[in-house]
């Protein structure tokens, strides 16, 4: 299982924006995607960072999907970004959640 961490740093005063774009664009398109399992974002309280982590079935549909779809996703948040996300992909190691298959080493 692989996880895509994504840090982003938000206009201000755009959360809200940010978590309705996420509800109503984001997420509709990553269910779309080969071997995406789940989707979750924070937001920083009292701060303009926030953190999407989604989860992938292989490495190989990550990057399909960092490939192909992403750049619709940046492109669906330009309005809330302030610069470029940051992107990390992530082996799950351990999870109680959604009995997330992890690689064993």
């Amino acid at each position: 299982m692989i996880a895509r961490n994504v840090t982003m740093h938000l206009k201000p005063n755009s959360a809200a924006e940010f978590t309705q774009t996420c509800q109503k664009q984001i997420i509709p398109l990553l269910r779309q995607q080969k071997g995406f399992h789940d989707e979750v974002t924070f937001i920083v309280p009292g701060n303009r960072n926030a953190v999407g982590v989604s989860f992938w079935d292989t490495q190989e549909n990550a990057d399909a999907y960092s490939r192909g779809a992403y750049p619709e996703v940046v492109k669906a948040l330009g309005k809330v970004l302030d610069g470029t996300p940051q992107v990390q992909n992530l082996e799950v190691s351990n999870s109680t959640f959604h009995n997330i298959r992890v690689f064993a080493h």
